[in-house]
C-alpha cells in the first residue's frame, strides 16, 4: 500500500514540528517536505509531488490563499495534482471564502484534534472534501446573505456551495425521510468522519455505512459527501 505524501506549510516551527511529529506516528503516512514561507513552499511542491499539501493561511509573505491559487494553477483540471488542506486560526468570512474561491480541497481550524486532522487527511487523498463544522457553518451563513454568491465560484471547487439551491428545493428535505439510523450517520458526515470512523463510532460494517450513505445522498438529492452536510446544516436536519 502506498504512503500518502504529505509536504507541510507552516512558518511556526513548534506547529509545524509538532504535526509533521504526530502524522508520522501513522505508518500511511510520509512527510515529503517541509517550507516556513510561501515562496520556498511552491518550490518545494513543483520538486517533490506530494499527494497533498498542509498550508497554513497566515504565512509571513504571502498568504497560504494566494499560494493555494498559485498551485492549482499549475495543473487546472488534474484530479491527480497536489491537494491543499487549509489549516487557519482564521474563521473569518473573507479568509473561509476566499480560501474556498483559491480552489483548496479541505479546510480545518487549528484547534482540530490530531484524530480528525488524520481522518481530514485521509478523506482529502480519497478525492473528497473535508470542511471543518465550524467553517461550514461560516459558508451557509454567508451564502444566506449574500444569495449571488454562487456565481463567483470557479467550476473546479469539489462541491458547489449552498446557496445554488432554490428554496423550494431547501424545503424539500425533511427529517422524516431518513431514518434515526441515517441522520446519526448523516451528523457523523457533517462532523468530517470517514466510512471507517462511522462505522466504529456507531457499531456497524462499513459496508452498512456505505447504505447508509448512499441512501442519505439519494434523499438529499446530493452529489456527494460535501453537498449532503451542507445541505443537512442549512436545513436544520443536523446541528
Amino acid at each position: 500500500m502506498s504512503k500518502i505524501r504529505i509536504a507541510l506549510i507552516e512558518d511556526h516551527d513548534l506547529t509545524r514540528v509538532g504535526i509533521r511529529t504526530a502524522l508520522l506516528q501513522k505508518a500511511e503516512v510520509e512527510v515529503v517536505g517541509e517550507a516556513a514561507n510561501a515562496v520556498e513552499g511552491l518550490k518545494m511542491l513543483k520538486k517533490v509531488q506530494a499527494d497533498i499539501a498542509i498550508v497554513d493561511i497566515g504565512l509571513p509573505d504571502k498568504d497560504g490563499i494566494e499560494l493555494t491559487r498559485e498551485l492549482k494553477a499549475l495543473t487546472p483540471g488534474d484530479d491527480s495534482a497536489t491537494k491543499v488542506l487549509i489549516l487557519t486560526l482564521q474563521d473569518n468570512k473573507d479568509a473561509v471564502l476566499a480560501a474556498f474561491a483559491a480552489g483548496a480541497d479541505s479546510y480545518c481550524m487549528k484547534d482540530i484534534k490530531f484524530d480528525n486532522l488524520l481522518e481530514a487527511v485521509r478523506v482529502t487523498y480519497d478525492g473528497n472534501a473535508w470542511i471543518d463544522p465550524a467553517i461550514a457553518r461560516i459558508v451557509l451563513q454567508q451564502a444566506q446573505q449574500n444569495p449571488i454568491l454562487g456565481e463567483t465560484q470557479p467550476t473546479h471547487h469539489p462541491s458547489p456551495l449552498p446557496n445554488a439551491e432554490s428554496e423550494a428545493e431547501s424545503e424539500n428535505i425533511n427529517a422524516y425521510t431518513l431514518t434515526e439510523r441515517e441522520l446519526e450517520v448523516l451528523q457523523l458526515i457533517v462532523e468530517g468522519c470517514s466510512n471507517a470512523l462511522i462505522a466504529e463510532r456507531l457499531y456497524i460494517t462499513v459496508g452498512t455505512v456505505k447504505t447508509h450513505v448512499r441512501n442519505i445522498l439519494n434523499k438529499l438529492c446530493a452529489d456527494d459527501r460535501t453537498q449532503a452536510a451542507v445541505r443537512a446544516l442549512r436545513s436544520g436536519l443536523v446541528g
